[in-house]
């Protein structure tokens, strides 16, 4: 991709080993860019489930592989996106390790806190916008702040889904954020474009992370099904005829942050195969 070598990125949520951020993460590491991984870890986390946040140790271990395999250097710093604190610290040691923050990509979010709507608790509720519309918004507004009074433009990819333009059982909160994090997105580009930064957002459908293992078993036990007649249904589904992978996601990130998508902005990218076309 043109213009990204040396780039500096602030990647949120990609703490954890096989994930969406940390495919990401290695994406970029390629292009020869330097990555700051910001997320969770136990200590900060506790109130969530265990495939929903990363131990200090697995952090530690994302960047340590990144470093092994790919040009570029990785770092990690604890980040509860829900705090502004948290987040402006993310930005500041992203600016101070490497000079500079250029590409900002909001991919913290949860996807497990699944229940019908009449049973939806007002704390799961909170949590999940928290973490992924608030937690965008806070970081995005950080991130702007610095490449505004850098000068040089900058990119912004928001993370948000397939689920952020079609409606899914038992995910009205999350549904909700992802809609959310699209109206945001088309918002902010207006009013960030004099500046130079474009922002994006990304739709994948599903990927098999871990997350993505735990809604499999959430939903074909919902709908009283086998986990292997449950995954042949969602591929025939997809006219590519498989489910998503990290890269894919860090491909069209790395498209976006690139010199060759710099009249690009505003827009919500499907990723999914062509499951979703709208």
């Amino acid at each position: 991709m043109r213009g990204l070598t040396g780039k500096n990125v602030l990647i949120t949520g990609a703490g954890r080993q096989k994930g969406l951020g940390e495919g990401i993460a290695q994406r970029f590491m390629q292009e020869g860019c330097n990555v700051v991984i910001a997320d969770l870890d136990k200590t900060s986390g506790s109130q969530f489930p265990e495939h929903g946040v990363a131990t200090k140790s697995e952090m530690e271990l994302v960047v340590a592989n990144l470093n092994e395999s790919a040009t570029g250097k990785a770092i990690s710093v604890s980040c509860d996106v829900r705090s502004e604190s948290d987040v402006e610290s993310a930005v500041k040691a992203t600016i101070s390790n490497f000079g500079s923050i250029d590409v900002l990509i909001n991919n913290a979010g949860i996807g497990y806190l699944m229940s019908p709507v009449v049973e939806t608790n007002e704390s799961d509720w909170d949590a999940v916008l928290d973490v992924n519309l608030k937690g965008t918004f806070l970081a995005t507004k950080h991130a702007a702040r610095a490449m505004i009074a850098a000068g040089n433009g900058g990119r912004i990819i928001n993370i948000s889904s397939q689920g952020g333009k079609s409606g899914f059982p038992h995910a009205s909160a999350y549904v909700s954020s992802k809609h959310g994090v699209i109206g945001f997105t088309r918002s902010v580009a207006i009013e960030l474009g004099s500046h130079g930064i474009t922002v994006n957002a990304v739709c994948p459908n599903h990927v098999t992370t871990g997350l993505g293992s735990w809604q499999n078993d959430y939903f074909s036990k919902l709908l009283g099904v086998s986990l292997d007649d449950y995954m042949a249904a969602m591929k025939s589904r997809i006219p590519l005829g498989r489910t998503g992978l990290p890269s894919d996601i860090g491909n069209a990130c790395a498209f976006l942050a690139s010199e060759d998508a710099q009249y690009i902005t505003g827009e919500a990218m499907n990723v999914s195969g062509g499951e979703e076309t709208h």
